[in-house]
């Protein structure tokens, strides 16, 4: 079976937002879309609903931005994170 990074999507309430991508990038929204329906036993979501939760993802795994959070996190509050260049 395939292993992919989305599990089944949560059932949020939808919020509208306008984007323009790549035709080959929604080419593999599409294409994704229908392996990950195959996957979960579900119907494939509408390639859109996928655009979130990836970008949630890719930002939860990001180790530079996670630090870069920490550390804005820690000045803002008074922390010792700052770090002398």
């Amino acid at each position: 079976m395939t292993k992919l990074k989305l599990g089944p999507l949560a059932d949020d309430k939808p919020v509208k937002i306008s984007v323009e991508l790549p035709a080959a990038v929604h080419r593999d929204l599409v294409a994704y879309a229908q392996v990950l329906g195959r996957t979960t036993g579900q119907t494939a979501p509408e390639p859109s609903k996928l655009i979130v939760p990836m970008i949630e993802r890719f930002m939860a795994t990001d180790r530079a931005f996670a630090k870069a959070r920490r550390d804005r996190t820690a000045q803002a509050t008074g922390g010792s994170a700052e770090k002398s260049e």
